[in-house]
């Protein structure tokens, strides 16, 4: 699980609570028909503007959000280290039972296409491939989700335009007033909070994972040609330390 998503609900959220608690009770802003309109709203929007299996399917991708990234620059060196170095002393066919054992499904397949004797040029245009793949999906998945971010204030107010109507038009008793406008603010304040401190940071998060997944792949990628090619491991250790940030190589390489 990522440390920071977690931190990051538990402080907002625990925040908010905290400033209703201490004006009165939590049950003040507790409105069902509030709820529905922005939860309901926001999801029949979003299902107007995209179709159902796209929908259905940023589930998977907003999972991400709370997991932490798969590996780190140093894990995958090391893991190529110990590839190239088997591949220089027994040969490329000698990947061939290790592959067995990897579970990542992308650097499973590069090491597969390598195996199997494919020019280093027809496998960098399938790995190339998968990653464009890889950021189409998640590109969608942003989209989706700021545009939920988007409809949950929009919906709000129309709640809130929905309740003042209402309000209007009990006029004549002065003690209807406060609790009909109470609710009106309220599926306002519901929207503001799903869109600010749900929809928007995840779609932020869900970005910013997407460009360490693409960075990783593009890594592997990397050091799966350079095995295709039968380059020396310290010239590949050299090439993926690249992408790693100057204080890590300083430290990997002491």
């Amino acid at each position: 699980m990522d440390l920071a998503t977690i931190l990051g609900i538990v402080i907002s959220f625990g925040l908010v609570l905290a400033g209703i608690l201490e004006g009165g009770s939590i049950m003040i802003f507790v409105s069902i028909p509030s709820l529905l309109i922005v939860v309901g709203g926001t999801i029949g929007a979003t299902l107007v503007n995209y179709p159902l299996a796209t929908v259905l399917g940023v589930m998977g991708v907003i999972k991400k959000t709370f997991n932490a990234s798969a590996q780190s620059p140093s894990s995958i060196i090391e893991q190529f280290m110990d590839f190239a170095n088997r591949a220089r002393r027994e040969g490329i066919l000698s990947l061939e039972p290790v592959i067995k054992e990897v579970e990542d499904a992308y650097l499973r397949k590069g090491l597969q296409l390598t195996v199997d004797g494919l020019e280093p040029q027809a496998i960098q245009e399938i790995l190339e491939t998968e990653i464009s793949s890889l950021e189409s999906r998640h590109e969608t998945g942003v989209e989706i989700i700021n545009a939920m971010g988007a409809y949950a204030p929009a919906l709000g107010m129309i709640g809130t335009v929905i309740g003042l109507v209402q309000m209007l038009q009990t006029m004549s008793d002065p003690s209807s007033i406060g609790p009909a406008m109470a609710v009106a603010l309220i599926t306002t304040f519901y929207g503001a909070v799903l869109a600010n401190l749900v929809f928007i940071p995840m779609a932020g998060k869900l970005k910013m994972r997407s460009r360490e997944e693409v960075t990783m792949r593009e890594m592997q990628m990397e050091g799966i040609l350079a095995i295709s090619r039968g380059e020396n491991p310290r010239i590949i250790q050299e090439k993926l330390s690249s992408y790693q940030p100057p204080k890590e190589r300083k430290a990997d390489a002491g």
